[in-house]
């Protein structure tokens, strides 16, 4: 997957990747039965798992819930608000390619 390098409101560089199926499956996991059916919970831990670094500093692939909520501490929501709307964008541009604008 190709990394983006994205600005937050903050001024930090994040570097973002699309998660993949497997990784998908992954954060299921590290979650658990219940918070992988919270879709609040469930958005934000991935779009917190997306993010590979900040300022050039490594964030690894949260393993488990205490790993996600250090993730989402560290990005915050400066950092998460950004990358929600990289994501948003990629989708608007995605659908009007699908349908032919």
């Amino acid at each position: 997957m190709t990394e983006r390098i994205i600005a937050d409101a903050m001024g930090r560089i994040l570097k973002v990747r699309a998660i993949t199926m497997l990784d998908r499956l992954r954060l299921f996991k590290a979650l658990g039965p219940e918070l992988s059916m919270n879709d609040a919970y469930l958005g934000v831990a991935s779009l917190a798992a997306a993010v590979t670094a900040i300022d050039d500093v490594p964030l690894l692939f949260p393993t488990s819930e205490a790993a996600v909520e250090h993730a989402v501490e560290r990005i915050g929501e400066a950092g998460l608000d950004a990358v929600a709307a990289l994501f948003s964008s990629e989708d608007e541009a995605a659908a009007r390619v699908a349908a032919g604008n």
